[in-house]
């Protein structure tokens, strides 16, 4: 379990109170999420069919009796829940400080209902650097020259759960929907960590005991 921290615990509780039996559930990854787990299992929903966006999340949540499948079994999910590292007021979410984006992009896609939970302390008047990437191992050299020095490689970090390279866009931007249809259309780049406010039906945010129930 991650250190307490009583927002990042109020948002999880209170997200793990939107999931009822029978529904099919994407996991998140992080530190807001580890507090997710214990709260849903705690509820003793029956007939959940989850799936984990990390081996990390896999394992906590079958450690917990939460069932753990996986994705290639499902094709559409009931709700998802994660955690951000940036929310926008406008919408835009940041999302990869674990580097496990892509997965978390691709659940999240496949949600009727994304839900992200945060403390106060991540809303933001703008989105700003860094922005997760992950990147191919293939040619990789030629992808960051693509990216044109604009990106760097996390030093020491970890292949991400499809082995590709975690790294993160460093430079400044005021766009984030310029940047996002920029990094998509890179060669070499497998995802990035900006989340549109179209991905995000509810934004759940602890602050003092008290959550804000934001639906976008």
């Amino acid at each position: 379990m991650a250190a307490d921290d009583p927002d990042k615990r109020a948002a999880a509780e209170a997200a793990a109170l939107l999931v009822q039996s029978g529904m099919r559930v994407g996991l998140g990854t992080g530190s807001t999420v580890a507090f997710l787990l214990p709260a849903l299992a705690a509820r003793g929903l029956t007939g959940l069919r989850c799936v984990a966006t990390s081996i990390d999340t896999a394992q906590k949540a079958t450690a917990l009796g939460l069932p753990v499948e996986s994705f290639d079994a499902l094709d559409r999910l009931d709700i998802a829940i994660d955690g951000a590292d940036q929310v926008a007021p406008d919408g835009w979410v940041v999302k990869g400080g674990g580097g496990a984006h892509t997965r978390e992009k691709l659940v999240a896609a496949a949600a009727d209902r994304f839900v992200v939970i945060v403390g106060e302390n991540k809303l933001v008047a703008a989105l700003h650097p860094n922005i997760p990437l992950e990147l191919h191992q293939f040619g990789l050299p030629s992808t960051l020259r693509r990216l044109g020095g604009r990106a760097e490689v996390r030093a020491g970090w970890p292949p991400s759960p499809d082995n590709g390279v975690i790294a993160d866009y460093t430079a400044a931007f005021d766009d984030p929907e310029a940047l996002a249809a920029q990094l998509a259309a890179t060669v070499g780049v497998v995802d990035h960590g900006l989340f549109p406010p179209a991905l995000t039906s509810d934004v759940l945010i602890a602050h003092a005991g008290e959550v804000e129930h934001r639906v976008l």
